[in-house]
């Protein structure tokens, strides 16, 4: 694990990254060794490995496992058993997974020591901005945070969002870290209103613009739900700047209290310098025009993520997209070691202290057979990865995970020092599915960012999309519905019926071999449809899930939707829709090569 030391020191944080990405094997043997020494005696180990605590008894008789291999022990845990079912500590939290497909939320153990190595592992990352990023650490960071309402299972054991256990960590002793870093006071970033956090959390951005040297959130996405909630609010914040007196509908005692210190007294000048930039035409490089001395925009901008760099891009001018690290619920596992790389080059060192990394080989045949790659049970070490393989990991941490696969591919794209670095390819997951076809989320995702380039020589850009299976005809299809949004403001949105075509095509043509096959040789599926819905259909979308229990902070829009009140949601906002007028080439074709 990693050793402790003074978060607030850089030199320190920087010099620990470079020790443990040397001593990588030695890391992990004794991670592993200190994870068996100690929970060997559970329940579940000991079915396993009879009292046997060496790595060979382990890699051959401990299975690697999916959520629902070990959801029996964490429902006897929730509803009152002991911890040491799974582990020799007591579980202090169950983080709660994000939910988002289909609102089913996964409860991970925590022990307060792996949450603790969890605030260490944020230093890490913060010293490599402060070491590439030139006057990072002239102002603060402007970052939006909001928790979730926790609750408890029924034997008492708090649940709570990863985003919501990190803020609820700070307390009397250690908040002048927060302080020292962050613009927004910790009382404001905990209130449970999303709605009266996000607009005090502006408020304190825009009264103290000069001290904002980066801006951020935990993802992409809801950085751009904060510029969508600024573009909509701009007026009344001025209003409350200009006039010193915060809006009446803002009640909450937390968010009262931390803006009290801030909007002190009348400010027409800043109020007008902020309306005159919000209120010209167009949007582009807002971030920059608002926020002068800002250094970077940090957020998560690979997987399904990867998507928004282009929004990023025209809202924040220029600006570094900074994505620092990656990680889940079940495992924080490396950072961003070259932060001001390109979005598109991000690749992540792993941090081998952070747990027991193994690494299952997820192979192109498989993928495109729909085939598990758990069938040929190809698994290896950290050290023994090869560039340009994908693979999915398989995690094993002191909170109770053994050989527990975390779902996402990641290819070996080098090494820093001894440890690899990965860029995160997308999820193992199967997002649609159709006849014989199974369309991954990474082939739906490179589709989808061909085709929506057609829309920028008209000044129009995608904002969101989701997609899902229509099977009510006798030849089923795939559906994509497309928010769309304009580069000016005010602009109508009328996309060009011939473009819009094109698009479907175009997603067409990127989609795997076989779906093609199906749809032209076959004609097993019918002809992809597009349909474009009205400004703010995800933003009702998002609030159902929300309404199921999603979190804010770590909500990401559904790829496909499965769930009939999602898709009457949808449906219910279609404006327009179009289908592709063509039929792709199933066979290795020339425009896949050549776009590479």
């Amino acid at each position: 694990m990693l050793p402790k030391f003074d978060l607030t020191d850089p030199k320190a944080s920087l010099s620990l990254l470079e020790d443990v990405t040397t001593n990588v094997k030695q890391i992990q043997d004794s991670i592993l060794e200190a994870v068996l020494s100690r929970n060997a005696h559970t329940e579940y180990l000991k079915g396993f490995l009879n009292g046997q605590v060496d790595k060979q008894s382990f890699k051959k008789n401990v299975p690697v496992v999916t959520y629902e291999d070990i959801k029996p022990y964490i429902g006897r845990i929730a509803n009152g058993e002991a911890a040491d079912l799974i582990c020799d500590r007591p579980i202090s939290l169950f983080v709660m997974s994000s939910g988002t497909s289909g609102g089913i939320q996964n409860l991970i153990p925590l022990t307060t020591e792996e949450g603790e190595q969890r605030i260490f592992f944020g230093s890490l990352y913060r010293s490599l901005l402060y070491k590439y990023v030139e006057g990072i650490r002239e102002g603060k960071a402007l970052t939006f945070y909001f928790v979730n309402p926790e609750s408890e299972t029924r034997s008492g054991i708090l649940v709570r969002t990863m985003i919501t256990c990190i803020l609820k960590s700070v307390n009397k002793t250690n908040s002048s870290l927060w302080d020292r870093l962050q613009i927004s006071p910790h009382v404001i970033s905990t209130c449970e209103d999303t709605t009266q956090s996000m607009y005090c959390q502006l408020l304190c951005g825009l009264l103290q613009r000069d001290n904002v040297a980066r801006l951020g959130a935990p993802f992409a996405s809801v950085f751009l739900r904060v510029i969508k909630f600024l573009e909509d609010h701009w007026q009344e914040l001025c209003s409350n700047i200009r006039t010193g007196r915060l809006s009446d509908w803002i009640t909450d005692a937390q968010c009262v209290s931390g803006i009290g210190k801030f909007l002190t007294a009348p400010n027409p000048d800043l109020a007008s310098l902020i309306e005159q930039e919000c209120s010209k035409t167009s949007w582009e490089a807002i971030v920059t025009r608002i926020w002068p001395k800002a250094k970077c925009v940090e957020a998560v901008v690979t997987g399904s993520m990867a998507q928004y760099i282009p929004l990023l891009e025209f809202y924040g001018g220029g600006l570094p997209l900074i994505s620092s690290w990656y990680g889940s619920s079940e495992c924080f596992i490396g950072v961003n070691v070259n932060p001001l790389c390109k979005p598109s080059d991000v690749s992540y060192t792993i941090i081998p202290s952070m747990g027991y990394f193994e690494f299952l080989e997820v192979k192109k045949d498989q993928k495109e057979a729909g085939r598990d790659p758990i069938e040929n049970h190809v698994v290896v070490d950290l050290v023994d990865v090869k560039i340009g393989h994908d693979y999915e990991p398989v995690v094993t941490t002191f909170s109770g995970l053994y050989r527990y696969r975390v779902g996402d591919v990641l290819r070996v794209t080098g090494f820093y020092n001894n440890s690899p670095h990965f860029r995160f390819v997308g999820r193992q997951k199967v997002v649609l599915s159709l006849h014989m076809a199974n369309t991954y989320e990474e082939d739906l995702l490179k589709a989808v960012a061909n085709a929506k380039l057609l829309l920028e020589p008209h000044d129009l850009m995608l904002m969101e999309f989701t997609s899902r299976v229509d099977s009510s005809s006798f030849v089923g299809h795939y559906v994509l519905y497309w928010e769309l949004g304009s580069k000016v403001k005010d602009a109508k949105l009328e996309p060009n019926r011939d473009v819009m075509e094109e698009c479907c095509f175009t997603i067409e043509k990127y989609l795997d071999p076989l779906y093609r096959k199906e749809r032209k040789k076959d004609k097993n599926i019918g002809p992809l449809e597009i349909k474009v819905v009205k400004p703010g259909a995800f933003d009702e979308l998002m609030n159902f899930f929300l309404s199921r229990g999603s979190s804010v902070s770590q909500y990401k829009t559904p790829r496909s939707v499965t769930s009939e009140e999602a898709v009457k949601i949808l449906e219910a906002n279609v404006v327009s829709e179009f289908l592709s007028q063509e039929t792709p080439s199933w066979g290795i074709h020339h425009e896949l090569h050549h776009s590479r």
